[in-house]
């Protein structure tokens, strides 16, 4: 998964005057326990060439029963197919049989990681000056862990919620095309996951890189992901007699029309927020331009202004980029096929036949075939600024990093909650543990994550699953 709009806000407020959290004190015999099943979760490899999923969801389903969770409320699930590709569903019963259940989700599967690229072992947890280093350490392992482990401490207080607690651990997240655990629930075991709400990953907070938290964000809908395959061919023949019509240069011509052509921008209820909130929180021109842009998204100066940021721009609007290029069979032959990729994100309600539409009509080239890579993936539903989720997130934020904004984004990004807004589940990204302006490494080397954001994430986000469910 990727989270970049906290870390573009992080830069935007630099200037905020905020509390810098304090040191962590001594480990609490709760934070003992949770780090040996984050420890184990993480060493888990969970990679999709040589990792399982099944594994990692084994260990945590023997974790809860332990707790004392039965196990009718513990599923442990894969496909013949898929055996290493699985994942968990618990439920933690709640006394209330008018309330719809909550559900809390997070992927297990991680980015592929080479030992001989990293200066520590990727699958070794390693705490080193403050930070926890390994793959997965942050996405999204540390959120599935919390998850779990709330409710291991909900279980061994024999806490009673009047919402009934799911958690679903799933697979697949981070491999496009893959077997993906969330969408298999939300079409195979809907009744299973069944929830009001669902919190998940795609918030959270940045640092000014010095360790100083200076924004929390709560992820409040997300573009939907998409790869289409462009492929120009031509007879080809010896390259001692060049002609004109030529793939490459035709699939040339084709992608500098992409990079020349501007989706329109868009706002919605989440966007519109954003811009308001945290462009009043800065006081220079880029600032006064999002405050604008919030109040009228006709205002071309202002869009002008904010489209000089590459973050915001990509907020604004659908994006599609060229990130991949194949093409010519031969040193000495003019190329017959040439194929190219191209990654779209498409703004919450766009389909993927509209995005293939316009880039066809910019290309103007109907040698230029366009296809979806993947087709029948879901469009990307925004959730409603729901005050008695939001509410509750800003109150807990206020308590536990004092001081800190909590600005609502969309995420440019993608996540597994794709697959739950399609069936009708509303799915939240929380605020609570943060990073680093620089990303932490996450899906590059030598991933990590600060010691006291786990830590103190992980309380943040305890005492928000006990509010959400005992009302």
């Amino acid at each position: 998964m990727t989270k970049f709009t906290g870390a573009l806000l992080a830069a935007s407020l630099l200037s905020t005057p905020v509390l810098a959290q304090t040191a962590p004190a001594p480990l609490r015999p709760d934070q003992v326990e949770f780090r040996g099943l984050y420890k184990e979760l993480v060493e888990t490899n969970t990679t999709v060439t040589t990792g399982s999923c099944t594994l990692a969801a084994e260990r945590m389903a023997a974790r809860l029963k332990a707790a004392g969770l039965k196990d009718d409320q513990v599923t442990v699930y894969f496909t013949s197919d898929h055996p290493k590709d699985g994942g968990l569903v618990a439920v933690y019963p709640g006394t209330s049989k008018k309330l719809k259940p909550m559900l809390l989700l997070a992927h297990i599967d991680v980015v592929e990681a080479k030992r001989s690229d990293w200066v520590r072992d990727p699958f070794t947890l390693i705490e080193e000056d403050g930070y926890f280093y390994a793959r997965g350490t942050a996405d999204d392992k540390a959120q599935a862990a919390v998850w779990t482990d709330t409710l291991i401490r909900f279980a061994k207080e024999g806490y009673k919620p009047k919402r009934t607690v799911k958690l679903a651990l799933t697979c697949g997240e981070e491999t496009s095309g893959a077997f993906n655990g969330a969408e298999w629930l939300a079409k195979n075991k809907r009744d299973l996951i069944d929830a009001a709400f669902a919190l998940n990953e795609g918030g959270g907070g940045r640092t000014d890189g010095k360790g100083k938290v200076m924004v929390q964000t709560i992820q409040v809908g997300e573009k939907a992901y998409q790869d289409f395959t462009l492929t120009t061919t031509n007879p080809g023949g010896h390259s001692s007699q060049p002609v004109r019509a030529n793939a490459i240069y035709q699939m040339a011509d084709a992608i500098a029309k992409i990079r020349d052509f501007e989706f329109p921008l868009e706002m919605n209820d989440t966007t519109r927020a954003f811009f308001a909130k945290a462009g009043a929180m800065r006081p220079d021109d880029m600032g006064k331009a999002m405050v604008a842009l919030a109040a009228n998204p006709a205002d071309k100066d202002a869009e002008a202004k904010v489209n000089t940021d590459k973050g915001f721009h990509s907020m604004l609007r659908t994006t599609c980029v060229a990130t991949l290029i194949n093409g010519g069979h031969a040193l000495n032959a003019l190329p017959q096929t040439v194929t190219a990729n191209v990654n779209c994100r498409m703004f919450p309600g766009r389909t993927a036949d509209e995005t293939q539409a316009m880039l066809a009509k910019a290309i103007g080239d109907s040698g230029v075939k366009i296809e979806q890579t993947l087709k029948g993936k879901p469009i990307a539903k925004s959730p409603p600024l729901d005050p008695a989720l939001v509410g509750p997130m800003e109150q807990l934020a206020a308590k536990h990093f004092p001081g800190v904004p909590v600005i609502p984004t969309m995420s440019t990004g993608a996540t597994d909650g794709l697959y739950l807004a399609a069936v009708g589940i509303p799915t939240y990204g929380v605020p609570g543990m943060y990073g680093d302006p620089d990303g932490n490494g996450a899906h590059g080397l030598n991933e990590r994550i600060a010691v006291k954001s786990l830590y103190s994430g992980r309380d943040y986000l305890f005492d928000l699953v006990k509010a959400l469910s005992s009302k």
